[in-house]
């Protein structure tokens, strides 16, 4: 699939998304004690991979939390072809600088099989906020293949609906002459749903695109 058609479906994606949860997040704003009172949340990314002289892809996520407990699941996270399934617990600190930490463990299975202790964590300081989520994964059918995974980003918030930064990459999903991948993001929110766009790795090597779509409910 090439990455026009990958654009058209991270897209479609998108759209049909918003199309089924505005429903239910009607209903929910309806009543503000009603959310607010509520124990569980929803996160439904999508993201797609324009990545030149490569096949491009969408890697969709789809994250619940209810109290401490935290659940979710991966496709084309760790590989292509490959999901995952996690369970952690969310952790949260501070008023003015707020950490929130929640260490996970996973099952991988697909073209790369196995488990990975991992995590996701966010610093949050007035309008910048420096979050990161990476795993080490140990693969259980060729021990050598066991590696760490990061993503990495640093952004400040002029306006609570846009967001600019820079972010970092080191993936085995697919291939660059990096090792660990860079560049900058530029980000745009509406209510409960947040569009980025990455740039990697320009003025090193042609640039990887990254489009990300998430939604809140």
């Amino acid at each position: 699939m090439n990455a026009y058609r990958q654009i058209a479906l991270l897209g479609a994606v998108a759209m049909i998304t918003t199309q089924l949860f505005s429903q239910s997040s009607s209903s929910a704003t309806a009543d503000p004690n009603t959310i607010a009172n509520s124990e569980w949340s929803f996160l439904f990314t999508t993201t797609g991979y324009v990545i030149p002289h490569d096949r491009s892809y969408v890697s969709p996520t789809f994250g619940v939390d209810h109290r401490k407990l935290h659940l979710e699941a991966r496709y084309n996270y760790e590989n292509q072809e490959t999901g995952s399934l996690w369970a952690g617990y969310n952790l949260e600190h501070g008023e003015k600088v707020v950490l929130e930490v929640t260490p996970m463990v996973g099952g991988i299975f697909g073209n790369t099989a196995g488990i990975a202790p991992g995590y996701e964590m966010s610093i949050a300081w007035k309008k910048f906020e420096l979050s990161s989520d990476g795993e080490y994964v140990f693969d259980a059918r060729h021990h050598n293949d066991s590696f760490l995974y990061s993503w990495n980003e640093l952004t400040y918030s002029p306006t609570d609906w846009l967001h600019i930064g820079i972010v970092s990459q080191r993936t085995r999903a697919y291939h660059t002459s990096l090792d660990i991948q860079r560049g900058l993001l530029l980000g745009f929110s509406h209510k409960r749903l947040d569009f980025t766009t990455y740039v990697l790795n320009a003025g090193w090597t042609d640039p990887t695109v990254v489009l990300s779509m998430a939604y809140r409910f």
